[in-house]
């Protein structure tokens, strides 16, 4: 079983499993104690406690507005974490990053979201390279997660030839 999978198991309940795209846009529950999405509305954001989420990973950039949501969230008493983040400064550490905060117990259940869910798909793609899945496959559970552009699929390609071969 793969390591994040059981973690995320592991955290608890799940959030939603669907959404009014009004509220979340582009939503889906990835697996377990995981969910993608765009940029939640001002509605969604006050509701994320009440929906179950211990923790938000935002991969938007400062320019795109991050201030408001990261009171919004901390002031319902959930975890923000900001990993800033582009399809051309996409890195190794971005993925880490989000896996890390992905693999700690305690942070789920997760909504990991950029805008429109294009970077969170490639920072999925990314994470399930490096658990042993080939670039393809991991290319196509990006793509169910929200990638989309042919810019951040190079990206998820670069990135994975820098991530060291996954341990047996």
């Amino acid at each position: 079983m793969n390591l994040l999978f059981l973690a995320l198991l592991l955290a608890g309940g799940d959030p939603p499993a669907q959404m009014d795209p009004a509220v979340i846009p582009n939503y889906a529950l990835f697996r377990p104690g995981l969910a993608v999405a765009g940029k939640p509305s001002p509605a969604g954001l006050a509701k994320l406690k009440d929906m179950g989420f211990k923790t938000v990973i935002d991969l938007r950039m400062p320019a795109e507005g991050l201030d408001e949501e990261k009171k919004s969230v901390e002031g319902q008493g959930l975890r923000y974490v900001s990993v800033p983040m582009t399809s051309a400064s996409f890195s190794l550490a971005d993925a880490l990053k989000v896996k890390g905060v992905l693999e700690d117990a305690g942070s789920g259940p997760v909504l990991l979201h950029c805008a429109s869910a294009n970077r969170v798909g490639g920072v999925v793609a990314v994470i399930e390279g490096m658990s042993g899945k080939s670039v393809d496959q991991a290319i196509e559970d990006g793509r169910k997660a929200g990638l989309r552009s042919d810019p951040m699929v190079e990206a998820v390609k670069r990135v994975l030839a820098e991530a060291p071969a996954p341990k047996p």
